[in-house]
């Protein structure tokens, strides 16, 4: 399932893929992948992820 939620919060942020990358110490590709729903990120990540932009895991990684 893609992550619309995720792609949408890092463009507010107005964040690259590659600077979120950077900014929590994976790949720009797993954020791609991430992003596209082909990869399942640890609670690590996505916690890492959540801060970097500001967010709850709810707002997040919650499928509704």
């Amino acid at each position: 399932m893609k992550n619309k939620k995720m792609k949408l919060a890092r463009i507010e942020k107005d964040l690259s893929q590659a600077q979120l990358a950077e900014a929590v110490g994976v790949t720009r590709q797993t954020i791609g992948m991430i992003e596209a729903g082909g990869y399942n990120p640890t609670l690590k990540l996505c916690i890492a992820i959540c801060r970097a932009l500001d967010k709850t895991l709810d707002d997040l990684f919650w499928e509704e």
